[in-house]
């Protein structure tokens, strides 16, 4: 049985990121599990618990009943707490174990995806207990593990896959983002245009037109005459936008035409993820 055609590109995606993760992990000795990633407040260890976490929900599994430590100061929101809890009982695993459980749970969600018959619009569970359709959840899967996957890249000085497809879900998720971003958080000026140039492993440009009532929305046409553009690579954009760096620390990496207070104001706002 082939998967939904809607389905099969984030299944795929997935895929080719979470064998990367493995292969990555698989060699680890004890003290590398440690290492800090830029993911705020996780090491190595923790983003392979997490993606082993929610997968295993995906498959079905029931959440783990634990109490987290009160000294986690990375952990503020709810959403967090939610997502911490995978990953904090997983904390003394040995690197034995947490090959081992990637492992099979990876071989699972391959079985689950090999017979998923279901329609892309079949609510199923997510995170916080919130409904969404299959299709969210796998594209959030996709997105999620991509990001992580490079997350362990420059935790253990492995740099690649900037392009793979999950890259491609990845752009599309954060595009999706901009119009909030730009009209909303930074209070883009009404019948207004900002322009996105992002090069690099995905290339892109983007204009976030702000309409008379203030709201945004993202076309492909270049702007005439924007009130600001920003041009990036594709890496810092990431960064950015998933919240693994400041734009103070990319200053040198992001160059900013037009009004710098606008550019600034979104640089400020552009990390999206909880």
């Amino acid at each position: 049985m082939s998967l939904h055609p809607t389905l099969q590109p984030y299944a795929d995606a997935w895929t080719h990121s979470v064998e990367a993760i493995s292969e990555m992990v698989q060699p680890l000795v004890e003290g590398e599990w440690n290492r800090r990633t830029p993911c705020p407040g996780w090491s190595v260890r923790d983003i392979v618990s997490h993606v082993i976490g929610l997968d295993c929900e995906m498959l079905g599994d029931p959440r783990p009943i634990h109490s987290l430590p009160r000294d986690l100061f990375h952990v503020t929101t709810e959403h967090q707490r939610y997502m911490e809890m995978q990953v904090d009982v997983r904390r003394h695993h040995t690197a034995p174990e947490m090959t081992a459980e990637l492992e099979y749970t990876v071989i699972r969600r391959n079985r689950q995806l090999r017979n998923e018959a279901r329609d892309p619009g079949t609510k199923v569970r997510g995170p916080l207990g919130k409904d969404i359709t299959l299709e969210q959840a796998y594209r959030a899967r996709a997105f999620d593990v991509w990001v992580h996957e490079q997350d362990l890249r420059a935790a253990l000085g492995r740099p690649g896959n900037l392009d793979s497809p999950g890259a491609y879900v990845t752009r599309d998720v954060l595009l999706e983002a901009l119009p909030k971003v730009v009209a909303h958080d930074a209070d883009a000026p009404r019948s207004s245009a900002i322009v996105f140039d992002v090069h690099g492993p995905v290339e892109f440009l983007r204009t976030v037109r702000v309409d008379i009532q203030g709201r945004g929305t993202v076309e492909t046409a270049p702007a005439l005459g924007p009130a600001a553009t920003l041009s990036l690579d594709w890496e810092t954009y990431v960064r950015l936008a998933c919240g693994r760096v400041s734009p103070e620390a990319v200053a040198d990496r992001v160059k900013t035409e037009g009004d710098q207070d606008l550019a600034a104001a979104i640089l400020r706002h552009f990390a999206v993820t909880p």
